[in-house]
């Protein structure tokens, strides 16, 4: 009972911290995000057992977060798009700065370039959805609409699962998820658009069905690909920082993966 309390109050914390941000401000959201990127950094780095500590991989997090915010301010329209050619700098460098470690690692190179690319882009186009190129200024339904859709996703697809939950989906990966329970969170996933289509009109109801397919798709891969990672570490959880929830990457791994192909269906649409 105890923990169902603790899960529960972490959740509340969670939805408060990420909606009332959302509300708020982009610049609100953009610094709850990057205070998630620096965890996921660092979960990341514990999860493929990079050797040396923070001070050793200093240019782990200083180019990861770098990332993050040139992708995240370029996308809110307070950097010039021109900006972004200094990112191309920072993959040279990556191997200049190994040349200073006193073991070096090809492999620690290539899980710097895969954090960076799987945790500070995608959080980066996250907070980049508040401008969409059919509206003038800030539009925080797409993000809150790529939430809504994720979580209810989750939650159904665990409870219908729960029930009926037969033929398993990927068992080799993830023994617990079946078809069953990705069909019902499809089914509510679907649901949540409808409702979303009469709140944020700027999407249309095919729109909003259509990003919601794409979401539900893309994050269930998210959600698989995390589940491999931590079974090649063997371990439960990414972290500890949300108690009962595990990890940041464990509540985010689906919205990084799905962010990418949403905004990119957004800026096709």
């Amino acid at each position: 009972m105890k923990d169902i309390y603790i899960r529960t109050l972490t959740g509340i914390f969670f939805l408060v911290a990420i909606f009332g941000s959302v509300l708020l401000h982009p610049l609100a959201f953009f610094g709850v995000i990057l205070f998630f990127v620096f965890i996921s950094l660092n979960e990341f780095l514990l999860l493929q057992k990079i050797k040396g500590g923070r001070k050793e991989n200093l240019i782990y997090y200083f180019f990861g977060l770098l990332i993050y915010i040139f992708v995240g301010l370029i996308g809110l329209g307070y950097l010039d798009i021109r900006f972004a050619l200094f990112l191309l700098l920072l993959f040279p460098l990556t191997f200049v700065f190994e040349l200073f470690h006193k073991e070096h690692s090809s492999k620690r190179i290539g899980n710097y370039f895969t954090a960076w690319l799987y945790i500070s882009v995608p959080f980066g186009l996250l907070v980049a959805l508040y401008n969409i190129p059919q509206r003038e200024g800030f539009f925080p339904g797409i993000v809150i609409g790529l939430f809504a859709i994720i979580w209810s996703s989750d939650v159904f697809a665990y409870l219908v699962g729960s029930m009926f939950g037969k033929t398993r989906l990927f068992e080799r990966i993830s023994p617990k998820k079946s078809w069953e329970g990705s069909i019902g969170g499809l089914v509510f996933a679907l649901l949540a658009a409808y409702i979303l289509s009469f709140i944020y009109t700027d999407l249309t109801l095919i729109q909003w069905l259509g990003m919601a397919v794409l979401i539900v798709v893309t994050g269930s891969i998210g959600d698989l690909v995390e589940s491999m990672l931590k079974r090649i570490a063997g371990v439960k959880d990414t972290g500890t920082l949300l108690p009962g929830h595990g990890g940041v990457l464990d509540r985010f791994d689906a919205t990084i993966f799905a962010t990418p192909f949403v905004f990119v269906y957004i800026n096709l649409i």
